[in-house]
């Protein structure tokens, strides 16, 4: 198979305060031998940065030894930096599209330690206060969280020649290109120098420390938390369940996950006579781009183990470089069972068992690839726990329930989210005590001997103390009644005082004090305690007393109240209470009633009455509705028997408190009319009247206008719904709106008045003033003007008479320059351009127009400007 493996790692881990720029780093030593009692190591660190970040790598850096046994702090040291080298990809080959720019500076740290030998040996750590924020598959929101890099000398514990050790070294090359969602693989390798046995996976990334400021600081001491991974990732899958590492190559391998920051961290075990001696560690923060590579992409199996036989089929490389597709898959004699060569397909194997999956692009193409996988097709497989106890610092116990129809379960990884870098475990049903309380997401790997692999993942609280929970805390009983007490949790139950009970060691025992008790639960879960109590008072009777006989108005609700220590009621009647089995319900009371009400506790009762009489509502009568015209006054006509009455709102009213006041609204108004008595309705009745305003009648005649002898004349009024002419002289019809005149002699101005009526027969008027010239159809322009504004010939208007309408009116100047136009008749030229004076003298004007027969009409002229 032919696989294109560029890759690219953004490592974005924070130095100090201003450290944003430190992506990574790891950690390896060479053994140079024994003198006087101590073993001398050559310690090599690299830190890795982001080559364009415009930052520094920290020199010198400060680094912690401690003694693995205890964590106590054997010393620091502040190392210079010996050297700075550049990583660069230049060429990222002609297969990837959208490749990212991808260049590191490496720090190199060297120096040299003299340790006597230890039991357990020793931990090398250096730390910085922050990683960047979003990194995707940390926490959301957690914020900025610093970074630890260490490395381990074994001890004489394990094997005695422990501290005879040179490191595992990691060998792997970091310029990768990681293209979201398609396959990659990325080499994390290390070499030993002494052969030990290397055995590589997923670990936790660690936290940095909490000082140091804008300078380097000495590390903390160990233990190291872990980062908090977030939803659908964990330590042992940093990039997702498509994405693993080969335990004992140490290549990751699968399909890349969307395009983000993501940390990863790999750790390498030293083994030597089947027993692990020490751990080294890689920790980077890897960019993955959208970038695409033209590759045949997929899963690195297929996993048809739940209930479904059928899979689909599509490459996870959306390259634009793809021009074919072939799909085969094959059984486990080799036979082919199905091709395609669709881009996207799917299959139903028609039976269990384990096949192989074959991709092929771009075949006898540029940018050909080819990919084989497995898909194991056993449905019936489900990987599912149980949990028992979920107190810190006690064993909390895991008992798995996984299922399978195939074959038998084989393998179990559990992950118990505690971020101790401990909290892992490889056996069917573990016990893991946590050290920290809080949320933890709990994944179990399971897988069985058909290949099958699968994840169930359970979210658990740990707490301080197991929940408990009461169904209630303060009750009353009545002599010579049993209650049953009743907790909520898990683990052994007990309660105290003892006395007059029943099944004193589980949740619901049965008790029957004869004075008031507080029992006290108590709750062992695997040695983690709670305790609650519970109130039981205890009386001979039940007290209760209604409420006092009461005058509502009529058809209101009330509310029916009693004073009593009963724990259920009884009211009645039932039809006119709203909920007949509350202490203090609502009732609707239409004529005078006695409601009755029972109150028990237990086997007692007690009986009690309360008379309500309802009265009617004041009568308040308001009036009808009315309509009146815009600005005129309207009278209501109120009525009622009530002593005192009012009118609101009273902006508007001449008299509040009279019955027929006078209102004056500018638009529609309701008014209302409040009656009040003393016949024992302590409220008042309301009537209400609207009084509708009609609009403003905006009545319009038209604009002044002039024609010419005998030219029929169309007038057009408007704003009402009736219309009235004054004088009827010359018109068509005086009672329309739009009425036609016809003039046979001129006149130098007729005025008309049109009245205008609306729906309620409210009336305004407007003008009109009509010139009639005997001559042909014109337009007049004057000769001179002065626009010196005082009031007197200050505009230069064109006068149309007999003329339709006006194409344009124009003026020039001397220079040809039009200097005012319009289309508009009468309306003039004030002398200006732009608010500009224009200078006195003559200017040319020029009017087309069309007249009242269609003839066109053109005419020119000169006019002077006097200033």
């Amino acid at each position: 198979m032919k696989r294109i493996v560029i890759g690219c790692l953004l490592l974005l881990t924070l130095f100090a305060a201003r450290a944003d720029h430190i992506t990574g780093g790891e950690m390896s030593y060479t053994y140079m031998g024994e003198s006087g009692g101590k073993h001398t190591y050559a310690i090599t660190a690299r830190l890795f940065m982001d080559c364009y970040s415009n930052r520094r790598l920290p020199d010198p850096a400060y680094f912690g030894i401690f003694d693995k046994t205890n964590g106590s702090r054997i010393t620091d040291l502040s190392i210079k930096m010996v050297r700075q080298d550049r990583l660069l990809l230049s060429n990222p080959g002609p297969c990837i599209t959208n490749p990212p720019s991808v260049c590191y500076d490496i720090g190199l740290y060297e120096f040299v330690v003299s340790l006597p030998a230890s039991a357990e040996g020793y931990v090398i750590a250096i730390q910085v206060v922050y990683r960047v924020q979003g990194i995707s598959n940390l926490t959301p929101g957690y914020g900025n969280i610093g970074a630890t890099y260490t490395g381990e000398i074994p001890g004489t514990s394990k094997v005695g020649s422990g501290p005879i050790n040179n490191s595992a070294r990691f060998t792997g090359d970091d310029m990768v290109v990681i293209c979201a969602n398609n396959a990659f693989s990325y080499n994390f390798a290390a070499a030993d120098a002494d052969n030990d046995q290397l055995r590589y996976s997923f670990a936790d990334a660690f936290i940095g420390g909490s000082g140091g400021g804008g300078t380097n600081f000495p590390p903390a001491a160990p233990p190291y938390q872990s980062v908090p991974y977030g939803s659908n990732y964990g330590s042992n899958a940093p990039l997702g369940g498509h994405v693993k590492i080969n335990a004992n190559t140490g290549m990751i391998t699968g399909v890349a996950p969307g395009d983000g920051v993501y940390v990863v961290t790999v750790q390498v075990e030293e083994i030597r006579n089947g027993v692990v001696i020490a751990t080294q560690r890689k920790d980077l923060q890897i960019r993955i781009t959208a970038c695409t590579i033209a590759s045949a992409s997929m899963p690195p199996d297929y996993m048809l183990c739940k209930n479904s036989q059928t899979i689909a089929l599509s490459n996870m490389s959306t390259s634009p470089l793809i021009t074919s597709t072939n799909w085969e898959v094959y059984d486990n004699k080799g036979n082919s069972i199905f091709s395609s060569n669709s881009a996207a397909t799917s299959f139903t194997f028609p039976d269990t068992g384990t096949y192989s999956v074959k991709l092929i692009i771009n075949r006898n193409q540029q940018c050909s690839d080819s990919s084989i996988t497995t898909a194991y097709v056993y449905p019936g497989f489900v990987p599912d726990f149980n949990v028992d106890g979920i107190c810190f610092k006690k064993p909390t116990r895991f008992f798995d329930k996984t299922v399978t129809r195939y074959g038998q379960v084989n393998s179990w990884a559990w992950d118990f989210g505690d971020g101790t870098g401990n909290d892992k475990s490889f056996i069917t049903s573990p016990t893991y005590t946590y050290q920290y309380m809080g949320n933890k997401e709990v994944r179990l790997v399971a897988t069985n001997t058909k290949g099958c692999r699968d994840t169930a993942i359970r979210n658990i609280s740990i707490v301080d103390k197991p929940p408990l929970s009461l169904a209630f805390r303060d009750t009353l009983i009545c002599i010579p009644d049993a209650l049953k007490l009743q907790a909520t949790g898990n683990g052994v139950f007990s309660w105290t005082p003892g006395t007059a009970m029943i099944n004193g060691s589980t949740a619901t025992p049965i008790v029957n004090p004869v004075t008031t008790t507080t029992y006290t639960v108590h709750l062992d879960d695997n040695g983690c305690l709670n305790q609650d109590s519970v109130k039981v008072r205890v009386v001979d009777h039940v007290t209760l007393q209604a409420m006092n006989d009461t005058t509502i108005c009529q058809g209101d609700t009330i509310r029916l109240r009693v004073q009593s220590d009963g724990l259920r009621y009884l009211w009645a009647p039932v039809n006119q209470v709203l909920n007949h089995t509350a202490a203090n319900p609502l009732a609707v009371t239409w004529f005078a009633t006695s409601y009755q009400v029972t109150a028990g506790i237990g086997s007692c009762t007690a009986t009690d009455r309360v008379i309500v009489t309802p009265v009617p509502y004041p009568v308040a009568i308001a009036g009808v509705d009315t309509t009146i015209c815009f600005a005129t006054p309207a009278l209501l006509h109120g009525s009622t028997e009530a002593i005192t009455y009012a009118w609101i709102p009273n902006s508007t009213l001449s008299n509040v408190n009279s019955l027929n006041p006078v209102a004056t609204p500018k638009a529609t108004t309701a008014y209302v009319l409040a009656a009040y008595d003393n016949k024992g309705c302590p409220k008042p009745g309301y009537d209400t009247v609207i009084v509708n305003v009609l609009p403003d009648i905006l009545a319009y005649a038209g604009r002044d206008t002039a024609v010419v002898t005998g030219q029929l004349l169309q007038l057009q009024a408007s704003g009402g719904v009736k219309y009235r002419w004054i004088p009827e002289a010359s018109l068509s019809n005086y009672a329309i709106a739009n009425p036609t005149a016809t003039y046979s002699n001129p006149s130098a101005g007729i005025s008309y008045k049109v009245m205008v009526y609306n729906e309620a027969n409210c009336v305004d008027s407007a003008y009109i003033k009509v010139k009639v010239f005997k001559t042909l159809p014109s337009v007049f322009v004057p000769n001179a003007f002065t626009p010196n504004r005082d009031g007197r010939n200050d505009l230069l208007r064109p006068i149309a008479a007999g003329i339709a309408h006006i194409d344009y009116f124009q003026i020039y100047n001397r220079w040809g320059q039009l200097v005012f136009s319009t289309t508009i008749n009468e309306y003039g030229w004030d002398g200006t351009v732009g608010g500009k004076l224009q200078p006195s003298g003559t200017y040319v004007w020029i009017v087309k127009a069309v007249d009242y027969l269609g003839a066109p009409y053109i005419q020119r002229g000169t006019l002077v400007l006097l200033r």
